[in-house]
């Protein structure tokens, strides 16, 4: 399995052997839905928080004796019956949304989804992804060329995997829309489901393969 390899003219300057267990991987649409569901669940923080009668300000004291008033009786005014009072079977902060998905369940995950973005063309190794500086405009100078950018289009939608942790990539694609910068050990279906092109460093394919070892 090889792919053209491009520089940032959007010119094609030598070819790449891709492995085939990383490319070249089954489509497993109820593995991905998992993995993903499992990925989004993980991150959720649940920050939806109603006092409970145990938290609501006030006094514990009963509001009048228990007999001989003539209304109904209550213990305190932090019942879930009286207005301000705590709020009963209400949304807590310390629910877990957490989902276990073991290690192999990723990578299989992680294979099929890169596997069907090199199918449709979605996927493009480049030489080099690193500028002369990490300056925004000319990084996004160089990727309206490679992805082919209509006129007047700010959404660069694509996910940049340099080779190793490079700062000035990870600077110059900070302001760009749509844009992200990941490492090879990093990539997640998340982020390559949330943008349409990949642009992967030709080192990072073998630094890909290293990390997601068999």
């Amino acid at each position: 399995m090889t792919a053209d390899i491009i520089n940032l003219k959007n010119e094609k300057v030598g070819t790449i052997d891709l492995p085939e267990r990383v490319f070249g991987a089954a489509w497993n649409e109820s593995l991905v839905k998992q993995v993903l569901t499992a990925q989004l669940a993980n991150a959720r923080d649940p920050w939806a928080h109603a006092k409970d009668r145990s938290e609501v300000s006030g006094s514990g004291r009963k509001p009048w004796r228990q007999k001989g008033t003539g209304r109904a009786r209550h213990g305190m005014t932090s019942s879930p019956l009286w207005v301000g009072g705590g709020k009963a079977h209400g949304p807590r902060n310390e629910r877990d949304y957490s989902q276990k998905v073991n290690k192999k369940m990723k990578q299989a995950a992680l294979f099929a989804v890169l596997s069907r973005k090199f199918k449709d063309g979605e996927i493009k190794v480049l030489d080099t992804l690193t500028v002369g500086a990490p300056k925004t405009a000319i990084l996004a100078a160089a990727l309206r060329g490679v992805l082919n950018m209509k006129k007047g289009s700010k959404r660069y939608n694509a996910l940049l995997v340099p080779a190793g942790t490079n700062a000035i990539v990870s600077r110059a694609s900070a302001n760009l829309p749509k844009a992200k910068t990941v490492t090879a050990a990093s990539l997640n279906i998340y982020d390559i489901l949330n943008h349409e092109n990949i642009l992967i460093e030709k080192e990072s394919v073998a630094a890909i393969e290293k990390h997601y070892r068999a």
